[in-house]
Formats: C-alpha cells, structure tokens, sequence
C-alpha cells in the first residue's frame, strides 16, 4: 500500500513517463524519411450509473483473460480538518484490513485467484484501490470492494486502528530517513497558507495520527465512502452489459452518503519569491524551486507540462544543455508540471556538483527560464515535446490496470471532470499548442511567487510537526433523497464467492531467425499498441568486470546513447526524442542489454539510431569526463541512503574478495575505479563484449518476422566483431561463514535502522530453484509471508519486510530486508532470525495453507503476468540467459501446481541460519548495544567502504 502518490494528471503523467524512459544515444546522418501517420489511439468506453450514485465505466480490451477492477473514492488529503491531517492515508490501510463478512488480510482471496497490480494510494485529492483479476474471479473482486464499501464499520475496532496507526507511522519515518526525504512536506508548507486544503502532507502529523479516535475513524467513513462518491472502473474482458449486471448485484444495494462538497479551486498563486536552506545528511546541495501553477484539468496545465520538457524536461533541453553539458555545474536537473484538482505544481530540481555554488546554479536557471518565456521554444523544441507526450501515452494505455493504466486514466477524468474521456482534451491541448502559447503561459505562472529550497550537507534536523489544530464539531450532512438503493442480491453470510475455474495460460509463440553476422533473433508478436521493443542481449555483465577497473561494463554501457555516430549526444537525444523512441543500455550481474522501444510509424529510423548506439558508440572524452564526475556523485548517494548502501557492502561480505560477485550490486563501481577509467578502458569493453557472434535480439511488439528480418539485416547485417571474443569463467561456489556475522554501519539520526540478513543459495539454473523460489514465497517473498506479517502486520514495526533470491548464474545472493523504527531494532532482528530458524529447521514449516497460497500466486497470476510487452520481453530474456527452453513458463507452471508442501519445506532447509550475514544501517547510538546483547553473531562496525571502524575511531 502506497501513501503519497504525485498529484499528476494523465497527460503530465504520460509526458513525465516519456521523458523518465531510456532517451538516445546518435547514429549516422541520413536522409529524413517521409513521414509515417501516426495512427490513431483512443481508449473507448461506456458509461452508467447506478441509483445510489456510483458511476460505472467501462472499457473492454479483449487481449488478455483479465479484467482491472478500479475504485476511486473522492477524498483525499484536501479534505482533512484540522487535527485530523493523515486521515484519508490512515484509513486507505483500514480498508485493506477485513470487512464485516470477510476476517482476515484484504489481499488473501485475491491471493488465491492470481491478481496482479493490487494496490492503493492516497493523494491530496483522492483514495484509490485497484486490482487485475482473471475474468472468472470478477465476482469475488467485486464482492469483496462492495464489502468494504458497504460493510466495513463492524470490522474496524481498537486493535485494527492501532495496528494500522503504527504503521503508517513507520511509513511516514520510512521516507524521512531518506537522503532529503524531509523535502517535500518543507514544500508543501511553504507553498500553501496555514488553512489551505494542501497546507498538510498527505500522510499527516504524528500528533494527529496518535490522537485519531475509533469515533472519529468511523465518522470519516460515514462521511466519505458512500456509493454516490466514488467512481468504479471496469477495463478488460468484459462488456458494459455483464458490468451492469454484475455490478448492480454486488453494489445496487449500498446506500448512498452524504453528498459532500469539493473545496473551490485555489491556486494560491503567491505574491511574492521566498526561500529557506536547511542541512541534511546529504553528499551535495539540491536546489528546489517551486510554482503554485493552474489546476487540472485546464489548458494551461496542458501547455505548462509543454513548457516544463522543453525547459527540462528531456536530454537536449535548455537547462540540460546550459548546466549539465556546457557549464557542468549540476549532476542532474528536472523540470516538471505536476497537476492536481485545487492547484498544480511547476518544479524545477537540481543536484549541484560538489564544490559548485548552489548561486550559481540559481542564477543560471533563472537565466534559462526567462530567455525562453522571452523568446519561446523553437519550432523543433515544440514538436518533440509534443512527439513525446504522445508516445508517453500510447505506451501508457497498453496496460489495462495498475499506475498509470487504462482505468486509472479514465478514473481521473470521471472523478476530476465528470466526463472520463477528459485525455481527449488534453492530447488536443497539447497537439495544438503554439510557440506563442508556451510564451504566454510561462509568463502568466512563472514568474514572481516561486519559493527556493535548498538542501546543503550538514546535520538533519528534525522536522517539526504542524501543531495539532482542535477539530471542530461535525456533523455528517443528510443523505440526498434522489439515491435510493437496490433491492440486495447477495446473500454475503454465504461470504466470499469461490472461483473454481481459471483461464489458461497464454504466452506467445517464440519465433526465431537468424541474422547474417550470427546474432539469433528471437520474435514474440503483440499487436495491441503501436509499439516495437528490442534487447540486444550480450553475456558479460558485471561479472566481466574481471581484471578490469570495477565498474567498467556498467559505464560502458550507460555511454551508448552518449553519442553515436556522425550526432554527439544532444544531437543523437534530439533525434530519439523526434521520433518518440527510447533507446538505452545497461549491465546486470551476468549480462549486458542495449534496448530500443520505437513507434511503429517511426521504425526504420528509429532501428537506424539504435545501430548507431550498437556499433558506432562515440566515447567522446568530454561526454566520459562529465558521466564520470556525475556517477562518481552518484556513488556518494548510494552511501547516504540505507538500502544502497547496503547493497554496496554485503555482496562482498557474502562472496568474498575476488569473486565476479564479490562487488556493490549497484553497478557502479568505486570513485577510484570510475575517476581512473579512460576512453581506452571503454573501447576496450566495446570490442569484447558489445558484438553481434554471440548476441541474442529480443524482438517484442507489432511486427512480423517477414518484415523485421530485413529491417534488422539492413542495420546490423554486416557487423562483424573485431578480434577475439572475450569470456569469463563461470562464477565459482564460495562456501559459506563458519557462523553469523553481524555488521553495523552508522546513520546519525536515522530514524529507522534497516535489517538485512543475507546467504547464498544455489544458482538459478540449478534444478532445485523454483522449488527454493517457492519456499522464499512463504518466508518473506509475498505481502502475506510470514516476515511481513510479523513485523508489519502484527508487531507494526515496519512498513514492510520481505525476501528475495536474485538471479544469477553463479549462487544467487538471498537475503531479507526489514526497515524498522531504530527503537525496536534488536527486537526486531530477533524476530527475523527466529522466522528464518524455525522455518529452515523444521519447527514452523510451511503449511499446506501456505503452500497453496504461494501456488496460486505463482500460477494463477501467469495468464495476467504477460499484459505488457516489457513483460514478455523479461521472460524471453530469462530463457536467453539462464538457456531454458521455449515452453519454460509451461513447464514451471507445471512443477509448481505438482509441488508439495514437504517438498517446499526441503527447500527451506536451504536457508542456514546459523550462517547469516547481516547488515545493519541506522544510528550506531542507538542500534550498537542492544543488537551486541543478542548474541547473534560477531559484531563488527563498518564504514561505507565496507572497512572496519575501530572504537577509537568511533
């Protein structure tokens, strides 16, 4: 369960998307082909509302066996009185806890029926939740949204809110622990009057959470869940006379609430700039300059998400160009429109280089600023900006569920606009926006009324809470006499409906050719949207680091798209930008990927550019000085946040010095290694490893081998690579430490310590692996697996705790991870390791109950697994890798449906208790003594390097 999630409309939301996704890297010039027309997209839908006021839309899409089940409720935020801040988010966790005719987890019959993409968020303006389910099982996913809708108040007591309290609680120190995690409510404050709706953060005050009673718990739903305020959407297989059916069953009979009025629009335009500087336990100083701009929903907003790409929004944009590249004063810098119903956001965001003034950086981003409100984009700005948006989009609608889906696009138009084809308008806004346009409305919102942030290193203060208003009387309005309720359909003392059949699996057919410079290409077709992904898969990864600076295969690989080619790398982003195409590469542990995801109408140059990235990489010494200066900084914030840092020391602990593995599982190196790298070093890796012999081509998307073979022979058929290829041995077992080891790394002031406990397993490709998978399901891998439930769900220390066994060719690294308030850090390390012992050794082992679970979990999601193209892609990518056969997904279904619970129990005997590595992040004064009384282990404190801290030095 998410809190916060950015206030974002569709459209910013597919821009931001479009900009956040891998962007190019230059090819050779070549004759402008003509123009390809794009075709047209939509998402068609029906509409209808039932006599209690809940409203219905539905889309169908035929593509998969699986339906997106949508509810928006109208509150958010916004809506909390004083001393009541943090009510919509609390009571988005007790919604997820059970009902009047279902005990238990929320999530358990879902788990039951394979859903995936289950989830709620809370914003300012609204609470969703949200849910893709095989067709067969829509009856219980609407029984069970209609239970909590209509039946919810008899399961909410005294145990139920303090569990959920907690927390949230933890939630909320989750994201302040973080590396200028304090930001946003400092934001929040200064943009918006005491009194105004978005004043508050999302997930509120301490102080109101503690104060939140069961009276006011239960008058907030009586207030805000009613039928008549809320919006459910239906997107998949399914039709708009099986929605009216099945919906009026489960729903008809709720009455409806109170009609509540919205808060009026208030952008809180401001009159005058402000700024502040606060310190943080950060490597370097970020600047934030914020905007109260126009609400959703308006063309303004539209054309301010416009106007933000162009300003930052992209590779090639005007602050990227001035600070990044010409003057080198930012490792990184952002622009972005982040639209919400009362008021909106314009943001710019910057993370200033070490040793560079943050005034500088100031001035030069005002600079910018007016000189395009002055002068407005260039016509050619304008068109990838509006190239961009669209692409954005098109990817965005092949999901039918989750963030950011189909349903989730028209949910926002209905609960914001009343009408749920409100994109429509948008994409309009957007594909007729002038130059002239952009001028006028950066002038009207972007000018005096901003207020600057600056976060520079230093000591973190805490913040303090808002003071905790006395809330006044309420008294819940009358209900309006036009909803009336249907007779009731459902017996639900018969409680939650049984799916007893499921839809089949279906993954695509392999296809495969191969090319003349031996590359074997693999074709799986999706006709579905308009799109083409490719992965060029290399062997190699990180493991080929091997007697090479450590760092290298990840740095190589990030420069492809640096420039190509006869285009350097802005002029090889614009190119990729114009035409709507992502291209990227990177490393993982075994391998290495160049990716392209092109428009169909834009494919023959878009497969031109990405042959450039392949062959002709650049390395220009000018693009390496500044990647370097900009990943060595990110190296520095890998060691201020907890889970990096972590990431960074106990593979080597777990491997040993020498070993492929033995390396921050990162990819980036150490600041040595990447300051000391030279062009040579990256030509070098290039010749070794990026070359078509031994190469595999993942194609997946709308095309057909007939047509690709000879796109694909046309760029890539004459590659041939130079000289002898290159090889690692296959990664040798370690064994593991004689006992456990503990290892504790300070955090001043952390408010939370993070837990890792970590071993290795046997390797992906050995025989046992799905059957370890599926013991690491019932520990620690599900929402509902033990870790969780014990330390959030029970004990409420953390906002989650999980475990997971990452794939690798060698022994896979497994370990379980736990943020926990730095007050309960002993006990709860306590906690995991007797989980992890009486589930290995046989005391708790896993129950028929559990098995079955995880089961259906793992197969009864796989017909909805496969919705998205990148999903198919990853897969393919599995079986390339790890040289399984093209049934594999068929195959392990079968092995799992065929395992046993003493088979999953002999699998958890794989786990080693007495042989844990763990790590400790959090603030040494508090952690050191009481995680030494354990016993646990030998205790060792370590810096960041992963070096012993003598106590003297402490």
């Amino acid at each position: 369960m998410n809190a916060a999630v950015p206030r974002t409309a569709l459209l910013t939301l597919a821009l931001s998307a479009a900009l956040g996704g891998f962007v190019g890297a230059p090819l050779v010039a070549e004759a402008k082909p003509a123009p390809v027309a794009a075709p047209a997209v939509d998402i068609p839908y029906e509409q209808f509302t039932l006599p209690n006021g809940l409203r219905v839309v539905v889309h169908t899409d035929r593509k998969a066996p699986i339906v997106a089940v949508n509810i928006w409720y109208h509150v958010g935020a916004k809506d909390e009185p004083s001393g009541r801040t943090g009510f919509a988010h609390l009571f988005e966790h007790l919604m997820f806890q059970g009902s009047e005719n279902h005990s238990g987890e929320f999530f358990e019959p879902f788990k039951q029926v394979g859903a995936t993409d289950q989830n709620g968020t809370t914003n300012t303006d609204r609470t969703n939740y949200f849910q893709n389910v095989p067709t067969t099982a829509l009856d219980m996913a609407l029984w069970m949204e209609s239970d909590r809708m209509g039946h919810l108040l008899g399961a909410i007591d005294q145990a139920a809110l303090d569990e959920q309290r907690g927390v949230v609680q933890n939630e909320k120190r989750q994201g302040e622990n973080q590396p200028y995690g304090q930001v946003w409510d400092k934001l929040t404050r200064a943009l918006y009057p005491a009194g105004h709706p978005y004043h508050h953060g999302v997930i509120g005050s301490m102080n109101d959470l503690n104060a939140a009673s069961l009276d006011d718990v239960k008058t907030w739903f009586r207030t805000w869940y009613g039928p008549n305020n809320a919006v459910l959407v239906l997107a998949g297989d399914i039709d708009v006379a099986t929605a009216k059916e099945k919906v009026a069953r489960y729903f008809g009979d709720i009455p409806a609430g109170p009609s509540m009025a919205q808060p009026k629009v208030d952008v809180a335009q401001r009159p005058a700039s402000t700024r502040e500087v606060m310190t943080d336990k950060v490597p370097q100083a970020r600047i934030y300059r914020a905007w109260n701009v126009a609400q959703l929903g308006t063309a303004d907003i539209d054309q301010l998400g416009l106007l933000a790409y162009v300003l930052g929004g992209a590779k090639s944009s005007r602050l990227d160009q001035r600070l990044l590249h010409n003057d080198k004063l930012v490792d990184n810098i952002t622009a972005m429109a982040d639209a919400s119903q009362l008021g909106s956001n314009f943001l710019i965001m910057a993370t200033v280089k070490q040793g560079v003034d943050p005034a500088r950086v100031e001035a030069a981003i005002d600079e910018e600023l007016k000189r395009l409100i002055a002068e407005g984009p260039s016509a050619d700005e304008l068109e990838r900006a509006k190239v961009q948006s669209r692409s954005g989009f098109v990817r965005g609608i092949e999901r039918i569920g989750g963030f950011g889906g189909k349903a989730d696009a028209l949910a926002e138009c209905t609960v914001y606009e009343g009408d749920p084809g409100c994109f429509r308008t948008s994409l309009a806004n957007i594909d007729k926006a002038t130059a002239g346009d952009l001028k006028a409305v950066g002038a009207k919102w972007l000018g005096v009324g901003d207020h600057t942030l600056v976060v520079t290193p230093g000591a973190r203060v805490a913040l303090e809470e808002l003071p905790s208003g006395k809330p006044a009387p309420f008294n819940v309005p009358a209900v309006d006499p036009k909803y009336t309720a249907l007779p009731s359909q459902v017996d639900r003392s018969a409680g939650v409906p049984q799916t007893t059949s499921f839809p089949e699996l279906k993954f695509p057919q392999l296809q495969r050719a191969t090319l003349k410079n031996g590359t074997r290409v693999v074709l799986a077709e999706r006709h579905d949207i308009p799109v083409v992904q490719f992965s060029y898969e290399f062997p190699g990864g990180f493991t080929a680091d091997q007697g090479r600076k450590p760092g290298t295969a990840n740095f190589t690989m990030g420069m492809l798209d640096e420039g190509a080619g006869s285009r350097g790398a802005l002029a090889f982003a614009d190119a990729a930008e114009a035409l709507g195409a992502r291209i990227g590469a990177g490393a993982s542990l075994d391998g290495a990927s160049v990716f392209l995801s092109a428009l169909k109408e834009n494919l023959a140059p878009s497969l031109a550019l990405y042959a450039d990235a392949l062959r002709a990489p650049r390395f220009d010494q000018n693009e390496i000085d500044r990647i370097k200066a900009t990943w060595i900084a990110g190296i520095q914030q890998e060691k201020a946040q907890p889970n990096a840092v972590a990431m960074r020391v106990l593979p080597p602990l777990l491997y040993g010095a020498g070993h492929p593995y033995a390396i921050p599982f990162t990819g980036s190196g150490d600041e040595a290694a990447i300051a000391a790298l030279g062009r040579e070093d990256l030509v070098g890796f290039h010749k070794a490893w990026v070359r078509p012999e031994a190469a595999t081509l993942i194609v997946v998307g709308d095309t057909t081998l007939q047509e690709i073979v000879p796109l694909l022979e046309r760029q890539f058929g004459d590659w041939k690579g130079e000289g002898a290829a290159a090889s690692v041995a296959a990664p040798a077992p370690v064994a593991r430490p004689q006992g456990a080891r503990v290892y504790l790394i300070d955090q001043p002031g952390a408010v939370q310590a993070n837990l890792f406990a970590g071993q290795v397993v046997p390797s992906t490709m050995d025989t046992g692996a799905t059957r370890f998978d599926m013991a690491n399901g019932v520990l620690g891998g599900d929402f509902t697996s033990r870790l969780n439930m014990n330390l959030r769900e029970d004990k409420h220390w953390s906002y989650g705790a999980r475990s997971m066994a990452s794939p690798a060719l060698g022994q896979r690294p497994w370990m379980a991870v736990a943020p926990v308030q730095i007050d309960k850090t002993a006990e709860a390390m306590k906690e995991m390791h007797a989980e992890i012992a009486q589930f290995a050794g046989g005391q708790r082992p896993p129950t028929a109950g559990e098995v079955t679970r995880i089961r259906n979990i793992q197969t009864l999601s796989l017909p909805g697994a496969y919705e998205t193209g990148a999903a198919v892609m990853s897969t393919i990518g599995g079986i390339v890798r790890y040289q399984r056969p093209d049934d594999y997904v068929f195959k392990r279904k079968a092995e799992i449906e065929a395992m046993t619970p003493a088979q999953v129990a002999q699998a958890a005997g794989t786990l080693d208790p007495a042989a844990l590595t763990w790590v400790v992040v959090g603030d040494l004064k508090q952690t050191e003594a009481p995680v030494r009384a354990l016993n646990l282990g030998e205790v060792t404190v370590i810096d960041t390097e992963g070096k012993p801290v003598a106590a003297t030095a402490r």
